[in-house]
Order: structure tokens, then sequence, then C-alpha cells
């Protein structure tokens, strides 16, 4: 029954959530950039077409979420779940220093004797 509901509510919320958007992003350009950089008004369906390009120019195509691809993060877990307990050690003494607190202090221990050397020479 909770499948009939979601299968009959679900085209029509998205949509709603499309105009929406277009709507958002036509008046928030049509009320800013015209006055502040002298660009033309732009219609909704351009509006769209601009949602459309950010989202594939700089969204992360909805492959973050539960069952979606995942990304490097996933691809590292996987790799760290297949190394044996030698592996890991070599792995964490290879990369040991590179960041954490160890790091900060060592970059700050570092930072203060070159400038010690620089003032004295």
């Amino acid at each position: 029954m909770k499948k009939v509901w979601i299968a009959l509510l679900a085209p029509p919320a998205i949509v709603l959530f499309v105009w929406l958007c277009g709507e958002v992003v036509m008046h928030l350009w049509n009320w800013l950039l015209p006055m502040l950089f002298g660009w033309h008004t732009v219609t909704f369906w351009q509006a769209l077409g601009l949602l459309l390009l950010a989202r594939i120019l700089f969204g992360g195509h909805g492959m973050g979420g539960p069952g979606g691809g995942g990304g490097p993060k996933r691809w590292q877990k996987r790799k760290w779940d297949r190394m044996t307990p030698e592996e890991r050690e070599k792995f964490r003494g290879r990369y040991q220093g590179w960041c954490g607190p160890e790091a900060a202090s060592q970059q700050v221990s570092e930072s203060a004797s070159q400038q010690g050397s620089q003032s004295a020479g």
C-alpha cells in the first residue's frame, strides 16, 4: 500500500520541485544580474538550463547517497579492507607524519627553526 502512495505522489512532487527550482533560479538571476552586471534576463527554460549546467559542472550527480556510487571514500575503504595487517602497517609507516597532530607539531617546529636560522644569518 505504501508503494502505491509513493508511486502516485512521486511524479507530481518531482515536477513541482523542478518547477520551483527553475522559478527560484530565474527570479534570482533576473533580480540580481541585470542590475549588477547589465546582463540580460532569462526565461524559465533558460533558468532550468542554467540549473542543469551547474549540476553537471559542480554537482555530485547524486552518487554519494545510500546505494549510490560512493566515490573515492568507499573505494578507499574497500582497498583498506582488502589489505593484510602487514600491508596496513607498511601504509601507515609510509604516510606517517603527513597529517594529524604529529604533522602539525612537526611543521611548527620546522618553521620555527627556519625563522631562527634566517634571523641568525
